[in-house]
């Protein structure tokens, strides 16, 4: 799967990352202004648990359930 992965800033020059598949906006729910995009078409395995640069965990059960993949505010 082909994701474009979106960051904004958080506290102490940390990021928080949002994935959403190649070529889809952002959901309603997630829209927010300050997004940025931060690596677009990148190709994520089908099998992959955690996107771990991105602190992304179960990336392809969140956006089977959410249509979008997060950070875990925890993983910051």
């Amino acid at each position: 799967m082909r994701l474009d992965i979106y960051r904004r800033a958080e506290h102490d020059g940390l990021f928080s990352y949002l994935a959403v598949p190649e070529g889809k906006p952002i959901p309603q729910e997630a829209i927010n202004t300050d997004w940025e995009a931060a690596s677009m078409a990148l190709e994520v395995d089908d099998g992959a648990e955690a996107l771990p640069d991105f602190h992304i965990s179960q990336p392809h059960q969140q956006i089977g359930v959410k249509g979008y993949a997060i950070t875990g505010l925890k993983d910051l």
